[in-house]
């Protein structure tokens, strides 16, 4: 029964408590030892929260009494160690912010509370959620459950490792450019970036920027996806981002009309490795299969305005104020490789700054005159899978690229806010998770999720899991 406790996603979980099949303190407790026998090896988990076992018994007295429960009721979560958590140190990956402990939650936090769930413990990251590996000077390398000795991604790498490892059903990331999808890629769950302003930023850091910043699930199914965006979204009065935009989690629910799909590795996304390509493909080819309308496109404006380098000329200008602010009088020893590495960039000039702008709305644009015709684009999240630890260049399809380019995928969305899904749908030949990237017109959750439902029923790789760990 453990075993089934820690591999089942969170709906299931919230049913089986729900109708009294197992309790709350049972799924709490399986998860704790599960972090006990396997993060020495993974290091996923940062801290565990005190008084999880507490709530879980007030969850188990709630069902015994035949209260009204909450969608997510006694069900564990954890949460990146970006996000606060009320009572629990939020450490955001720094020695300079070591022990800080917040006296309130993040209102995405707030929100899976306020549905049952259970915070279980805080997840590791890259030293104020910048880099695509989870290391820092604080906690230490996060692994990839798949391949200890590979990554788990960043930013959100120990949140994609503990749910890999079967130490968390549900978790919150943040993603600024890849950093809840390119993880879930890594270690072959689901992740979802909804458009910008559909879950509030407050209470994660920085607070200011925050226009490419999104929070978002990260799971083991698409319907818990579509489960946590429904008790995430909407206003909280404080992020004035915030779309008051209606959600609901809809799955099974049909359009007026055929569904009509384009699929895309092509110009504009940077390289990508054959093994991706053809998983991107064999997506395409599934969907069809279930009768759906598919066919191979291009997006023009990804081809004239690279999103990669737009984002870099607009956000480093834009964030540096917010490291300085937060390395303000500290010594050189308490800073990592990225803190070091933002501050020493060069400012952007404002012909470049407004270059960028201008090149930002062509993208978008660019996007809207896609989804005119289409529904959904399927694409590659990362154009490898995941890699050895502490790799800065990579040799893609024959091209020399920085590490930076892991990125050239997902980072469109930032730029744009455009919503989008990362889910697995391949392995690569030495065994490592190949996900799928399913991208929606801005506010059309709906439609991806619809997608990324028809190919979860007839993924090829549907229930598979790490066995390193046992």
């Amino acid at each position: 029964m453990a075993d089934d406790i820690l591999f089942s996603d969170a709906t299931r979980l919230a049913e089986l408590i729900r109708t009294r099949e197992v309790s709350p303190v049972e799924v709490v407790r399986a998860h704790l030892d599960r972090i006990d026998a396997v993060d020495g090896q993974v290091n996923a988990i940062v801290t565990v929260a005190d008084g999880a076992l507490e709530a879980a018994k007030v969850a188990e007295a709630a069902v015994l009494a035949g209260e009204a429960l909450g969608s997510l009721h006694g069900v564990p979560f954890t949460a990146k160690d970006s996000i606060d958590t009320a009572g629990v140190p939020t450490q955001r990956g720094s020695p300079i912010f070591k022990g800080r402990t917040p006296d309130t939650d993040a209102t995405s936090v707030a929100r899976l509370k306020n549905a049952g769930g259970i915070l279980l413990a805080k997840t590791n990251l890259p030293e104020f959620s910048y880099w695509i590996e989870s290391d820092n000077l604080l906690s230490g390398r996060t692994n990839n459950p798949w391949d200890l000795e590979r990554t788990p991604g960043g930013s959100s790498g120990g949140e994609s490792a503990a749910i890999a490892a079967g130490m968390s059903p549900l978790g919150l990331g943040t993603d600024l450019a890849i950093s809840v999808r390119g993880p879930a890629a890594q270690t072959g769950i689901v992740s979802f970036k909804a458009t910008h302003g559909l879950v509030p930023m407050t209470g994660i850091w920085p607070r200011a920027p925050r226009r490419f910043w999104h929070v978002g699930p990260m799971a083991r199914s698409v319907r818990d996806l579509a489960l946590a965006v429904s008790q995430l979204a909407g206003p909280d009065g404080l992020d004035a981002f915030a779309s008051s935009a209606a959600f609901s989690a809809g799955l099974g629910r049909s359009l007026d009309r055929p569904l009509r799909v384009g699929w895309m590795v092509g110009p504009g996304l940077g390289p990508v490795d054959p093994e991706v390509a053809a998983t991107v493909e064999a997506a395409a080819d599934a969907l069809r299969g279930l009768g759906v309308a598919v066919e191979p496109v291009g997006i023009p404006a990804l081809e004239r305005d690279f999103a990669l380098d737009v984002f870099n000329r607009l956000h480093v200008m834009e964030m540096k104020p917010a490291f300085r602010a937060a390395t303000a009088g500290r010594h050189e020893d308490e800073l990592y490789k990225m803190a070091k590495t933002m501050l020493s960039l060069p400012d952007t000039s404002m012909d470049d700054y407004i270059d960028a702008e201008q090149a930002a709305e062509r993208l978008r644009d660019g996007y809207a005159a896609y989804f005119r015709n289409y529904d959904a684009l399927i694409t590659q999240v990362l154009p490898i899978p995941a890699h050895r630890h502490g790799v800065e260049q990579f040799v893609i399809d024959g091209r020399t690229v920085d590490a930076t380019y892991l990125q050239a995928a997902t980072v469109p969305l930032n730029v744009t806010g455009l919503p989008g899904l990362s889910m697995r749908f391949g392995t690569s030949t030495d065994g490592m998770p190949i996900n799928v990237q399913i991208i929606g017109a801005w506010q059309a959750e709906l439609a991806i999720l619809h997608v990324a439902s028809l190919l979860e029923e007839v993924s090829p790789v549907r229930g598979l899991r790490p066995s390193l760990l046992g």
